[in-house]
């Protein structure tokens, strides 16, 4: 997934020095004030009114006092974390998790200092990035199910998106902040124009190597801190946001921390081509653009979260970025992944915190990285796909996959359409913007693969270098850049990494399809597309073979598997996941009458604040 200052607040994550041990007298505050929380509780930071935009409770978190200024010394850090490998003769006194233990760790009531301990004990970072952890067979799921407010009782079909009137909403500037790679802006773009065709000013704030995308697209634009080639290579090694290794660690907290002082500019900066004023009244994010909801704390505006992969507790599937086999641990999973992440980057949070955004610092550990967890959420995939789990309540939506049309406007190269038109619809193999380790060799694999299987097939090159043929072959065609939406249509099957956007076009498409994932969400929606029937077991990156390509052709070629993939694409045909987005940002809005501050501009300046010249 997933891209200012240069200090780093701790020397231990710098140096890449880890403890094998959190020591207590490192982790901020003390006795029973000191808690990890996820609660509804939190007291109003700074004494300033809360209302905001019509009323809107805004994230409250757990603070320090203010005359406690010395939480440089009190974060604990990925510095701090046992980040070295599980060993068989520790594999019985670290990674089971008893009754107690989940307890514990869902207990407001115990101190921080004891989670720590806890987490260190029962989780292990594994050379992907992992966490893992193990539930004792002797437990029920329903003992881990600690504190059952959390947990949803009511139907799954709550209030219907339809019921929202999207043309009673008074214009408003809405700032939508993404981290991640190309697959993870562009279905924010087609979510930010929606926006912008019912009268709203939407400013896409990501990394500046999506600048040109976001405003030939028509959105106005402002850069975000981080790299994602640095930031993808990053998670291609370490296969999620949590470091494996001892050297991983300043990479991370490097990118993480000009991230997060990005994200205030992006919300009340004038534009930095036009110099046109902004001032956010609502902030749009995914979860990798940590902070989001202390910025929205101290703006005193409404945050809504949407993402592509699942980052709210359900006892359905565990957390992405987790490894627990047992169902009984699912939960449970997304407080430790959370928990984990928390804790790399709590120090250069609280210090935007207090140097930034004027709030105090916040002192438990977890819950969404120290924000109230009743932020409703959005998550952008298809209910055909994954069905909104049953313990997910009026506050999460599953919107469908988002799709930005790019074929409408697409004229292909005729080498290609000439090329299409020469034989049987090909196989596409690409894995987008993600590096590749040994790109050579991987298209060594796919050339040898196609030939074996008798099939014509199209490379996608991306970033990651693919495609270096020896000498050209009439069966293989070498692809640079070209609309998926289009391009899909044109393929039998398709094979890539597993991005959720990428999955969603290839089964629009009714392509059979393989996954191979690198990191994060690609493994989830790689057992998803499996569990349905449209696609073979994932292939891990790591693991990528001549004879396991051979076997995921053979299966997609499969006519049952091509019937299965047609079905689901009709299921799919009459998703409108953009409309569905916007609805269920507007649905979790103040239901009071919205009076933005700021009036809206002549339409002549508003039009030219929409484009900047990019029509």
């Amino acid at each position: 997934m997933a891209e200012s200052p240069k200090n780093q607040t701790s020397s231990s994550a710098t140096s890449g020095e880890v403890q094998t041990e959190f020591e207590p007298e490192l982790v901020g505050g003390s006795g029973s004030d000191d808690r990890a929380s996820d609660s509804r509780e939190g007291v109003n930071n700074g004494g300033s009114d809360s209302s905001g935009i019509g009323g809107q409770n805004f994230p409250r978190v757990n603070t320090l006092p203010s005359e406690m200024s010395k939480d440089d010394k009190l974060e604990p850090t990925w510095g701090q974390l046992k980040l070295e490998r599980s060993k068989t003769e520790r594999h019985n006194r670290h990674g089971n998790l008893c009754a107690e233990d989940a307890a514990q760790i869902l207990d407001d009531r115990i101190p921080v200092q004891q989670k720590l301990k806890l987490l260190n004990r029962i989780a292990t970072v594994k050379d992907d990035g992992s966490v893992e952890f193990e539930v004792l067979g002797d437990i029920e799921p329903q003992a881990l199910n600690i504190r059952s407010e959390d947990v949803y009782k009511g139907a799954v079909d709550d209030e219907n998106l339809d019921s929202t009137d999207l043309q009673c909403i008074p214009p408003l500037q809405i700032v939508v902040l993404i981290v991640g790679t190309r697959g993870d802006v562009q279905p924010f773009i087609a979510i930010g124009k929606r926006l912008q065709d019912y009268g709203h000013r939407v400013r896409l704030a990501t990394h500046a190597n999506f600048k040109e995308f976001v405003l030939t697209s028509g959105l106005e634009f402002f850069p975000l801190g981080g790299d994602p080639k640095i930031l993808a290579g990053y998670m291609v090694k370490n296969k999620g946001f949590l470091p494996s290794g001892p050297s991983e660690i300043p990479i991370q907290r490097n990118q993480m921390k000009e991230i997060v002082y990005s994200l205030l500019p992006a919300c009340k900066d004038p534009d930095m081509d036009s110099g046109i004023p902004f001032k956010a009244d609502a902030i749009i994010a995914n979860p990798p653009a940590y902070g989001h909801t202390h910025v929205a704390e101290a703006l005193k505006i409404p945050i809504h979260i949407f993402f592509t992969m699942p980052w709210t507790p359900t006892s359905e599937f565990p957390h992405p970025l987790s490894r627990v086999k047992q169902p009984a641990g699912y939960r449970l999973s997304y407080q430790i992944v959370d928990s984990m992440i928390w804790l790399g980057i709590r120090d250069m949070v609280n210090d935007m915190r207090k140097k930034k955004l004027k709030l105090r610092p916040v002192t438990y550990l977890s819950g969404s990285q120290g924000s109230d967890s009743d932020i409703p959420h959005g998550y952008i995939w298809s209910p055909h796909l994954v069905p909104k789990p049953k313990d997910w309540g009026p506050k999460v939506d599953v919107v469908g996959f988002c799709f930005l049309d790019l074929a409408s406007n697409y004229e292909p190269p005729q080498e290609l359409v000439k090329w299409l038109e020469a034989g049987q619809k090909p196989i596409y193999i690409g894995f987008g913007s993600l590096p590749v380790q040994e790109p050579e060799k991987m298209t060594q694999i796919i050339v040898d693969a196609l030939e074996e299987t008798g099939q014509r097939g199209i490379i996608n090159k991306g970033w990651g270098g693919l495609g270096n043929l020896a000498q050209p072959k009439e069966s293989i065609y070498l692809l640079d850049n070209c609309p998926h939406d289009w391009l899909f249509l044109q393929c039998k099957a398709v094979v890539h990494h597993g991005g959720a956007g990428t999955t969603a076009a290839g089964l629009k498409a009714a392509c059979p399809t393989t996954i191979v994932p690198f990191f994060g969400d690609q493994p989830f929606w790689g057992e998803r597309v499996h569990a349905r029937g449209v696609g073979p077991s994932p292939i891990p990156v790591e693991e990528f073979s001549l004879h396991k390509l051979v076997d995921a052709i053979n299966f997609m070629l499969d006519p049952k598997v091509k019937e299965l993939a047609v079905e689901l694409a009709k299921a799919m045909e009459n998703e409108d996941g953009v409309t569905g987005a916007v609805k269920a940002f507007f649905k979790h809005l103040p239901q009071r009458k919205l009076e933005p501050e700021l009036t809206p501009m002549p339409s002549s300046l508003w039009s030219i604040s929409r484009c900047f010249g990019c029509s």
